[in-house]
């Protein structure tokens, strides 16, 4: 099906002979019509892809082929026409992803993380925690098939129909739907519950970070949860004790962190995605990016982002040095 066919509807009235009712040039009401969708657009491709880099470019193909559509002013639910293209985009960069990966994703892998200052304060943080997904999610999705993915994204997260969904993935609404189904059992059973309560969540991640810092390793056991798992994403160039791996027990994991303990002593706290994390920023480059999920009161997952290359891209807004 062409980009095209996504959406349906009649034209947005006001423009007529290449002008909005505003004098507004019809390239430029085009691109402030798309403009004010591309935050949901990042939103879809993000939870797609779990890549804030490949993210930014399926949303830029999107606006590519929309500004390449004839009569793009004849599309009426434009939202709707930018998402399922958005989606499809999106499903192409993980078919394509799928077929070049040369082994199954393994136990080390840690999606990019959005960072923002924690202030617990400011009335925009919950719009902002409400519109977000968290690190542990996006390790299950990236287990689905793409198909899977793209049904389970649609649907769930952005309440597309099944109708304009099943085009995209070429099959039947009924096909489609059980895509989402099996998708939804799989996050079910595999995505960890986490302490929504930010207060509650920054007394765990307090007690964690003195611990660590002061090098007692009975009250960093104390505080992670006996089967805790922990990923630790340092890329293929980090080698030895700061290379990527894959630790579960207290015990373990405790070591582990008292092993790294200077990192911690440098570290922050800040908003990873959905909820608090640290981040280690070293002469105002990060070193690495902590998210944790919390349940009762214990550490029951950490997912580290070490890896150099994709550290320097990521984006740390009002982080300073």
């Amino acid at each position: 099906m062409d980009d095209g066919d996504a959406g349906s509807g009649t034209a947005e009235t006001g423009e007529t002979d290449g002008k909005d009712g505003k004098g507004t040039s019809a390239p430029d009401a085009l691109a402030g019509r798309f403009e004010a969708h591309r935050g949901h657009l990042k939103a879809v491709a993000y939870r797609m892809l779990g890549s804030q880099t490949e993210a930014d470019d399926a949303v830029q193909e999107t606006w590519l082929r929309l500004s390449r559509t004839e009569d793009a002013a004849a599309i009426g639910n434009l939202g709707g026409w930018l998402t399922t293209v958005t989606g499809r985009i999106c499903l192409d960069l993980l078919r394509s992803r799928t077929a070049r990966r040369e082994q199954p994703i393994d136990e080390t892998f840690v999606p990019d993380p959005v960072v923002r200052p924690f202030a617990p304060t400011d009335p925009e943080q919950e719009v902002l925690r409400a519109d977000s997904v968290g690190v542990a999610l996006l390790v299950v999705l990236e287990y689905l098939e793409p198909d899977e993915r793209l049904a389970f994204v649609l649907h769930d997260m952005f309440a597309v129909p099944f109708d304009d969904i099943a085009p995209v993935v070429e099959r039947s609404p009924a096909a489609t739907r059980q895509l989402a189904s099996r998708a939804r059992r799989r996050v079910r059973d595999a995505a960890p519950s986490s302490e929504p309560d930010l207060g509650r969540q920054k007394q765990v991640l307090d007690a964690f970070m003195a611990a660590a810092r002061g090098g007692d390793f009975e009250e960093l056991v104390a505080v992670l949860h006996p089967e805790v798992t922990l990923r630790a994403d340092a890329g293929t160039l980090v080698r030895g004790a700061a290379g990527s791996k894959a630790l579960r027990g207290a015990r373990t994991v405790a070591e582990s962190a008292l092993m790294f303990a200077r990192h911690t002593a440098a570290a922050r706290q800040v908003m990873v995605n959905d909820s608090l994390g640290l981040i280690s920023v070293v002469d105002g480059i990060p070193r690495s990016v902590m998210a944790v999920t919390i349940t009762d009161g214990r550490i029951t997952g950490m997912y580290i982002l070490a890896d150099p290359e994709r550290l320097d891209r990521l984006e740390v807004p009002g982080l300073g040095g």
